[in-house]
């Protein structure tokens, strides 16, 4: 008597079609485009992961240079004097205060612009 694999093949197919909820067309509803298409979206879904870190850095480099030249500096120079006058805030935190606490930036643009003089 042989034995069928109905159920196993069914629980197997089912976790890729959830996996393929709302992807366009048939690649939600056929099984031969589901697998490609998961396994597409998985490896991107990695490689994603990794961007979005460089991703936030590049937007918090963006705000601290848009409040830096506000308040009459560039980027480059308030970086550079901020780490001379030895304040050891991250790139996030700045562009935080720069976005919500206005007064505390102009703070310490003032301070990077003494010290690039």
């Amino acid at each position: 008597m042989r034995i069928k694999s109905g159920v196993t093949t069914r629980h197997h197919k089912k976790k890729k079609f959830r996996l393929a909820k709302g992807f366009y067309s048939d690649k939600s509803r056929r099984w031969r485009m589901v697998i490609q298409q998961v396994d597409k979206s998985l490896v991107s879904s990695y490689i994603g992961r990794k961007d979005r870190k460089g991703d936030f850095r590049s937007l918090w480099i963006e705000r601290i240079n848009a409040a830096c030249r506000q308040n009459g500096t560039t980027y480059s120079r308030f970086m550079s004097a901020l780490k001379k006058a030895g304040v050891a805030l991250n790139r996030k935190m700045l562009s935080e205060m720069a976005v919500r606490d206005d007064a505390s930036f102009k703070q310490f643009a003032a301070l990077a612009q003494a010290g690039s003089k």
